[in-house]
């Protein structure tokens, strides 16, 4: 898969994401997508967005340390 490809299956992927919502495994899936795809900004986002919507879940306290290892504090509490 071309770069330009997997780039347009990331956009597309973050659309219907934020259409439809997401559920805190598909933003952490995102997440760590855009993380590995070294999109760094967009990747600190997703995880905050995570914690914003979905605090106690099991994905939250992944996001929390994902956010610490690039070096960003987690907004809001996490259990």
């Amino acid at each position: 898969m071309t770069r330009t490809r997997r780039l347009g299956a990331v956009l597309g992927l973050a659309v219907l994401l934020h259409a439809c919502g997401g559920s805190a495994k598909e933003l952490l899936d995102t997440a760590q997508l855009e993380e590995t795809q070294r999109n760094l900004p967009h990747a600190r986002e997703l995880y905050q967005e995570l914690l914003r919507r979905y605090p106690n879940s099991p994905e939250a306290a992944t996001a929390a340390g994902r956010l610490k290892a690039l070096g960003e504090p987690p907004a809001g509490p996490v259990r």
